[in-house]
Order: C-alpha cells, then structure tokens, then sequence
C-alpha cells in the first residue's frame, strides 16, 4: 500500500513553489483565539478553485473529475441544527435520514438545544430517532444549553481545536466531528478519513488491491492540502459511480 501511495499523485505534478505556499496557511485571529485558517469554502466558485488546483496536484483526482465534474457544495447550518443534523443521519439512507429530520423539526419546533431537552423520549422516538441518537442528541443539547460546548463561537478556533471539543461530548465521534467541521463550517482542508464510501471510492480511483484504513488515507491525502475538502467532495461523488448508490454523509 505504501508503495501505491508514494506514487498516486506525483510532486512532479505540481511545482515546489505552489507546494511550500498553498499548504501553509497563515494564523488569523478570531474572537481573541489563534485560528490556523486553510479558507472557506462558500460558494460553487470555492469547489472550482480547489478543483484547479487538485487537477494540477493529482493525476487520479483529475481522472475523477473527468467522470463526475464538479462535486457539489454541500454546505450545511452550523451550530446546533447543524451537528443534529450530521448526527440523525449517520448509518442511513439519505431518503431515511431526511424523513426522520422533518419529522423532528416538524416536532421540536423552533429547533434549538433548549427545545429539544424539554421533548420527551416518547415524541422523540414517534419521529423516528432512535434511543443511541437520542442520548447522544441529548449530550449534546445539554452541553449546549450549560454552555460547556459554545458551539455558535467555534468559527474562531483551529480545526484541531474544534475536533477535540466536539469529541469530549459522549457519543461525539471523529467522524461526526470532522464532518461537522467540513460541511456545517465549511473548512477547505478539513477531510474524513474514516468515512467508508470516502476510503472505497479512494480505492476504486487509484486502483488500490485494498480499501485503505485511516491512517493511510490520510498519508495519501497529505499530496491534496489544502484543499482537502473538496477532494472529500469529488471522492463522495464518485463514490455512487462504483457502488450505483449515494455514500454523501449529507
């Protein structure tokens, strides 16, 4: 595997210069904290800029994007409604995961952590929230409400930051964290490495014997900095060429 990944996107593809400035992002300061900022993406123009840039970086990515052409935007509220969101569809189809969050909104109305701690297990349940979801829902909502997760204040610190306070709430994961921070923020490098249509459309697009685990997809993504994110993007919409269904998480 190491082997395949020292040569699936060749350096010569992309020159030193771009290199040594594109991948180190300048320190900004947000709300009195130090932000390493690797941009937002905002707009469909965001996608097609990373697009540029990865088609120079990447032989296989440009391959890809020759199939799908350009992955959608895929931005999401952040916030509370954001990360509810991300976490009523984790392990379910996109038509279940959408039925079962209008329903909860249609019940949990207006929809806030407050809102959402007064409903009860009962109703919660009657619009198809399972009792893991809810508990984790509820962890959340909680640390929300007593103000142990800010989570409005988060666009000021680093994505590192953020990863690790969203994963000290209970039934926070790394994988609900790291989406949370590419769609609901919307951060260029941020990238899911151990997301599974992710790790299987990287096999499918470089031709790997095997899916790769985590800890190699992020070695190979390290070729794709810093934009990241949008070939999180462009893997997720090639991902439904190979297996002939949806693998977005959102």
């Amino acid at each position: 595997m190491s082997g395949v990944i020292e040569r699936a996107c060749s350096t010569k593809e992309m020159s030193k210069r771009e290199h040594t400035t594109s991948s180190m992002p300048k320190l900004q300061k947000a709300n009195g904290r130090v932000y390493v900022g690797s941009g937002i993406i905002e707009t469909p123009e965001d996608i097609r800029a990373g697009m540029r840039a990865l088609r120079r970086k990447c032989p296989y990515l440009r391959k890809v994007h020759d199939i799908t052409g350009d992955p959608p935007l895929r931005r999401r509220p952040a916030g509370f409604e954001g990360l509810a969101r991300i976490i009523v569809g984790q392990q379910l189809s996109t038509a279940s995961a959408n039925a079962i969050w209008s329903r909860l909104t249609s019940t949990v109305h207006p929809f806030s952590a407050e809102a959402f701690l007064a409903a009860s297990d009962k109703t919660l349940r009657r619009a198809g929230l399972s009792a893991p979801k809810t508990r984790t829902l509820r962890n959340v909502a909680r640390a929300v409400a007593e103000g142990e997760l800010e989570i409005e204040s988060l666009t000021g610190y680093s994505d590192e930051a953020i990863h690790e306070q969203l994963t000290r709430v209970p039934g926070i994961g790394p994988w609900t964290a790291d989406i949370f921070i590419m769609f609901c923020l919307g951060r260029r490098d941020a990238f899911a490495a151990g997301d599974l249509a992710l790790q299987v459309a990287t096999q499918g697009a470089f031709g790997l014997e095997r899916r790769p685990n985590s800890a190699e997809l992020l070695e190979l993504a390290e070729r794709w900095r810093p934009w990241r994110g949008v070939a999180a993007r462009l893997l997720w919409a090639y991902y439904p060429v190979l297996k002939k269904r949806s693998g977005a998480p959102l």
